[in-house]
């Protein structure tokens, strides 16, 4: 390699000669066409594509899986300054044995797995199986379904159809997640609360045989080496997204139920006044849209429908980053290309970084959670791309904050002006109970104003909160003035939303809606 080349780079071409996935030259040859001003993550796409040109497309995922820990390796060799030790490789094409590991300075856990000799296990493609048509017309609680303490008897065959049954039972049921793990009984998420399906506590061998029977022998090999996987399973019509780990008591297994169709606004929760503005969010040919809010609040179906709008009202490319891909998107008057990181591309930042390449419209951002995702996405809705993406935040101003707090402090002036010139719109929500028995959805919307746009570039974000207040006109709204929206609606119940609620001049609308309820109920 030119001495010239980036140190990162340099020990990326070491690592590939190394084990026989690509010798020096062919290396070289790549960065030349590369152009010399390209970066580490520019080069490992580029090998990538070289290396999958002339493999089965079920090998994909391994692959990309082999290169990333080539690229760990390099990025860690390159830190140390060091050079790597080219004599020890060979420059040509003609084929070459792997260097012993004392020869290479790899580390016993550093060292990459050999490429030429994958197994082509596409560990971290969707299980797919077939379904029958259960009848589920008496399943009508937790007491209606086949009990899990007769695991230990179960062969491998009748514990895949009874996990296959059980989750097909479950969204019937409407539940979101299922848990299976060692040491615990198992247990459902439904409505947001945590429910036990049976007091029947699983040993280590009963959960490692319900988690792993939907697991052919290949990918269990696999699991049980990287002692965590996720992945999607579909079950006939049905989604779920599949995150197995290896737990102090045994092996452990969540299913998250992802909603078969896609719900528009209204349907997830948002009131017609204002998902309006929503919609116009994503009328913009350039910007940044962001979904925020916590774990479990819905960010993905709500994410999704943004995408649905964008799909159905325009007619341009969409390039969509996931990890998981949960809910399919249909090409409609838009191409939609969902990617799914770990099995098309290897990251977040590589994927949003070769997008620019790829002549989107919209880019669409599963989740954007450090510096390097955050500047790209940033850079993207400043080159004329709508980008939409989440974030796990609280609020709007809390949003800003984190955009703003991840960057070194020599960045943050510069980063608050481009911020504040490309932001379309942050779109918070959470979901809380409402006092029925079920739970709502509530949200609060922030618009970049002129307003907010001084107040972002000024670094000042404690006064977004009460800018937001006084600019319902324009389409903003906070958690308390949604969530007296609601109540206005008879949505949630007094108790459920002055349990959520902070401001005390809302508070009293509240109050003061639910006297005169009272008054007229008096009357009556």
């Amino acid at each position: 390699m030119n001495p010239d080349t980036p140190l990162e780079i340099q020990w990326l071409a070491y690592a590939l000669a190394v084990n026989n996935a690509l010798d020096v030259n062919a290396s070289r040859e790549l960065h030349e066409r590369l152009g010399y001003t390209s970066d580490l993550t520019e080069f490992a796409e580029a090998v990538l594509s070289e290396l999958c040109r002339n493999i089965d497309p079920s090998e994909e995922s391994m692959m990309v899986d082999q290169v990333q820990q080539l690229v760990d390796y390099a990025f860690e060799q390159a830190s140390s300054g060091m050079m790597p030790d080219w004599d020890s490789v060979p420059q040509s094409a003609a084929p070459a044995p792997a260097a012993p590991a004392q020869e290479t300075d790899f580390g016993e856990e550093k060292k990459p797995a050999s490429m030429k000799n994958s197994s082509g296990i596409n560990a971290e493609a969707p299980l797919i199986f077939e379904v029958p048509e259960y009848d589920l017309s008496n399943i009508n609680g937790y007491e209606d379904l086949p009990s899990l303490s007769d695991t230990p008897y179960l062969s491998e065959e009748e514990a895949a159809e009874r996990m296959i049954y059980l989750l097909s039972c479950l969204r019937h049921l409407g539940c979101s997640d299922l848990h299976i793990s060692a040491g615990s009984p198992p247990f459902v998420r439904r409505q947001r609360m945590i429910e036990r399906l049976d007091s029947y506590i699983l040993t280590a061998d009963d959960a490692k045989k319900l988690t792993l029977s939907l697991l052919a022998p290949e990918r269990r090999a696999f699991f049980e080496e990287r002692q965590d996987m996720s992945m999607a399973l579909i079950l006939g019509n049905d989604r779920f997204r599949l995150c197995m780990m290896e737990q102090k008591d045994g092996f452990a297994g969540s299913y998250r139920l992802v909603p078969n169709q896609i719900n528009t606004l209204e349907e997830l929760g948002y009131l017609p006044e204002d998902a309006v503005y929503i919609r116009r969010l994503l009328d913009y040919t350039n910007g940044l849209v962001l979904v925020t809010g916590p774990i479990g609040s819905g960010k993905t179906t709500t994410l999704a429908a943004m995408t649905n709008i964008v799909n159905e009202k325009r007619q341009d490319h969409i390039i969509s980053v996931e990890d998981p891909i949960e809910i399919l998107q249909p090409s409609k008057n838009c191409s939609v290309s969902q990617r799914e990181v770990g099995r098309h591309t290897i990251s977040y930042r590589t994927a949003l970084k070769a997008a620019l390449r790829e002549d989107p419209d919209v880019i669409v951002i599963g989740e954007m959670h450090d510096l390097e995702t955050i500047e790209n996405a940033i850079t993207a809705s400043e080159t004329g791309h709508l980008v939409i993406g989440t974030l796990h935040t609280s609020d709007a101003p809390n949003t800003m904050n984190r955009i703003l707090d991840v960057f070194p402090p020599s960045q943050q002036p510069q980063i608050r002006a481009m911020t504040a010139g490309s932001l379309r719109g942050v779109v918070c929500q959470k979901l809380i109970p409402d006092g029925f028995g079920g739970i709502v959805m509530v949200y609060e919307i922030m618009i970049n104003t002129m307003p907010v746009a001084n107040i972002i570039n000024e670094g000042k974000t404690f006064r977004l909160k009460s800018t937001m207040v006084t600019a319902t006109k324009q389409g903003m709204c906070t958690f308390d003035q949604c969530i007296l929206n609601k109540y206005a609606k008879n949505l949630i119940t007094r108790e459920a939303a002055l349990s959520e609620m902070t401001d005390p001049v809302i508070i009293s609308q509240l109050n003061s809606i639910w006297a005169q309820r009272e008054a007229a109920a008096a009357q009556q």
